[in-house]
């Protein structure tokens, strides 16, 4: 079995380019896919927090926020973050915890808002690992998790990258990365450049939740354990849970996360009607 990516690594070598312009990117995708404008008052948890940027965003937004991640490289990028923003900040909890760790989350409560981005698909047990957030949301709360999208062959040949590049060491892992970062986004600059301004979807891809593109490729090749799921697999999987959608991107089919907003209100909390397994 190939060793599993070492997602903190990248997310520490990421941590010293974020700044104000990537906070507030980060800031905004909260607002917006939540359709809030503040956080005050409610409690946030941040379910594998990697570089701690989205915590530091709903912690900006007034959110009381506990982020965990089962990563120690990703835990103390976390904990460098709070200390540069929001040193000894009592509102702002980082501990280290695994989303399939049921002990562990009986310990740390239940909150308004459960946020993972582009976590649960990386457990090794993704659909035990989604049913396990639900049980981090109090009665009304909101579930905001994005999951890889099922291209069926596609995505089996991905895994076979990502196994590929995970048991190369360490020195020979750009035999396996760079020629993914052409197919990536090869077709994207030479588009960019035919129309004048080369590099210039590379450079705005720090809008996107103050994200980097080349630490995105970096965990899109590396990403193993890896798991994928359909959006009506996900719909149906909450729905006959009691929660209701609210909102909905997907990729279009292609490659990346298909993002959710689940929500539920306390009488769907006490009839989630019969549940199915996946």
């Amino acid at each position: 079995m190939p060793e599993t990516f070492e997602f903190g690594k990248n997310w520490q070598n990421y941590a010293a380019a974020i700044d104000e312009t990537r906070i507030d990117a980060a800031v905004l995708a909260i607002r917006e896919k939540l359709e809030v404008s503040r956080l005050d008052g409610l409690g946030f948890v941040d379910v594998g927090s990697g570089s701690g940027l989205m915590s530091l965003a709903a912690r900006r937004l007034g959110a009381r926020v506990l982020s965990f991640d089962v990563d120690a490289d990703s835990v103390a990028c976390t904990r460098a973050l709070k200390e540069r923003f929001f040193s000894d900040d009592p509102d702002w909890r980082v501990m280290d915890g695994s989303v399939l760790d049921p002990s562990f989350l009986k310990g740390v409560g239940t909150f308004d808002i459960v946020y993972s981005w582009g976590v649960l698909h990386h457990t090794g047990d993704m659909w035990r690992a989604i049913e396990n957030v639900t049980q981090l949301a109090k009665p009304v709360a909101r579930v905001f998790i994005a999951i890889y999208n099922d291209q069926g062959r596609t995505s089996r040949h991905w895994l076979a990258i990502k196994r590929a590049y995970n048991k190369l060491p360490e020195s020979l892992r750009w035999i396996v990365l760079w020629p993914c970062l052409v197919r990536l986004w090869g077709p994207t600059i030479l588009r960019d450049t035919a129309r004048g301004q080369p590099l210039r979807s590379w450079r705005e891809y720090r809008s996107l939740r103050g994200m980097s593109a080349w630490h995105d490729v970096v965990d899109w090749v590396g990403g193993y354990p890896f798991e994928v799921a359909k959006p009506e697999e996900i719909f149906d999987f909450f729905r006959t849970r009691g929660w209701t959608l609210s909102a909905l991107k997907t990729c279009g089919g292609g490659l990346g996360c298909n993002e959710f907003v689940f929500n539920r209100s306390s009488a769907d909390a006490g009839n989630p009607g019969e549940v199915s397994g996946t």
